[in-house]
């Protein structure tokens, strides 16, 4: 019988979990974002990978383990714990790094915009799971498959379709550039069954006991 471990999803839920109540603790000495959040200048390397997993308060954290439940148990039907783990991580990174510095080059001149944010969620992961998703299952290979594209014309397509999907699930207060960055790695990476064993990461697909 399969245990809860063997669940990427599930340790990634616990991961989540274990952080956000590490943050309540962290948060009785000093303010979390501090500690947790990634911003500029980037002083606090380790905010690159614990801004991934924290979050800003128990409903962040409730939507986020909802949508990663959701599809991280359907993606990790199609791929191994190491891909999903690293794909998780990587995708939440650059996320988490569009949106800063997104905001350092455009809050100064777009009214609406700060040039100074801390980033905590995730929601760029999640993103990326979804494009992930969108772009490698059976109806979308039928659709296009058969169609013939430069590099340019997938990676424009995908910006597009990654800008229209950001747009329509877009709340006050969320990070938008980190929305758009997981979503457009996402299917660009399902366009290239990136997290398929036996593919580009040159890990051994897994044999039949």
């Amino acid at each position: 019988m399969p245990r809860l471990t063997d669940s990427p999803t599930v340790v990634t839920l616990g991961a989540i979990g274990a952080v956000f109540a590490l943050q309540q603790v962290v948060g009785l000495l000093v303010p979390q974002t501090l500690v947790f959040g990634m911003s500029h200048p980037f002083s606090q390397p380790w905010t690159l990978v614990t801004s991934v997993y924290a979050h800003g308060g128990p409903s962040h954290l409730l939507s986020n383990a909802i949508a990663l439940a959701v599809l991280g148990f359907l993606l990790e039907r199609e791929t191994t714990s190491l891909r999903y783990h690293t794909f998780f991580l990587l995708t939440g990174m650059f996320a988490g790094l569009a949106e800063v510095y997104a905001a350092r080059l455009l809050g100064p001149i777009v009214p609406w915009m700060v040039s100074q944010v801390n980033v905590l969620g995730a929601s760029g992961a999640i993103f990326a799971f979804l494009g992930y998703l969108l772009a490698s299952n059976r109806l979308t290979e039928t659709v296009v498959g058969g169609i013939s594209l430069s590099p340019r014309a997938q990676l424009a397509i995908g910006g597009i379709c990654a800008a229209a999907i950001t747009i329509a699930t877009a709340n006050p207060g969320v990070a938008l550039i980190a929305h758009f960055t997981g979503l457009l790695l996402g299917i660009l990476a399902g366009r290239a069954h990136l997290l398929r064993p036996g593919s580009v990461l040159g890990e051994p697909a897994p044999t039949e006991p």
